[in-house]
């Protein structure tokens, strides 16, 4: 589980985009983050991810304050955790090369890696895609490819940014399916969305982060 106590963060010597913001991410469940644009919901998820380091106040993962942890252990603690960007950055390559990448910098020989990543493309639809140049793909397609590459390493968190935002119906009621099964699986999944009724169909719980705050409520309280 990770825990976010008392959470102060702001850009530069900007105003504060979270005030003492705290959320829990549980393994085992779909956590929907909604609010307005710019109330702060990426910049949570990348606190949550290890990415950011908060101003004030406190992360912990699995009961270990992640950023007093020795290097070595934070790293092991983040590895656990995967975040996907709204717009993410893919490599040179194919489509196969950008899903295997994050199971290679992790020390897995080629043939496994290759193997994961064939099981990851095929449960979002994209394994026809593998030999295809990442380049030319559709915004839709680099957020799948970017959720598969995600998928395959098998975090135990997994952060996702807008991951409805590019695609279409078929792929958005896939996706669904996929992240509900992920949490039945036990992987603790946190959804950042504008999607209220999306994230109504497939979270156990919700948070509504919106002048600064985080507030945690059920899904009937805070999405509909």
């Amino acid at each position: 589980m990770i825990r976010l106590e008392d959470v102060w963060y702001r850009y530069d010597s900007g105003d504060w985009v979270l005030r003492g913001a705290s959320l829990e991410i549980r393994e085992g469940e779909v956590l929907a983050i909604v609010g307005p644009n710019g109330a702060g919901k990426t910049t949570l998820m990348k606190i949550a991810a290890g990415i950011y380091r908060p101003l004030r106040g406190r992360v912990e993962a699995w009961g270990r304050e992640l950023w007093t942890a020795p290097g070595a252990e934070r790293l092991a603690l983040r590895r656990r955790i995967v975040y996907v960007h709204e717009k993410p950055i893919l490599i040179r390559g194919t489509v196969l090369d950008n899903i295997a990448y994050g199971l290679r910098i992790r020390g897995l020989d080629r043939e496994e890696a290759q193997r994961r990543a064939e099981e990851a493309a095929k449960l979002l639809g994209i394994d026809m895609l593998l030999d295809r140049r990442a380049s030319g793909l559709s915004r839709g397609q680099q957020q799948l490819v970017a959720i598969a590459r995600a998928l395959a390493v098998e975090p135990r968190i997994l952060l996702l940014d807008e991951p409805f935002a590019h695609l279409d119906r078929e792929k958005r009621r896939l996706l669904l399916n996929v992240l509900r099964k992920q949490a039945d699986n036990g992987t603790g999944v946190a959804v950042a969305t504008h999607d209220t009724y999306l994230a109504a169909r497939v979270a156990n719980r919700a948070v509504l982060v919106e002048n600064g705050r985080a507030e945690t409520g059920s899904i009937d309280e805070l999405l509909l």
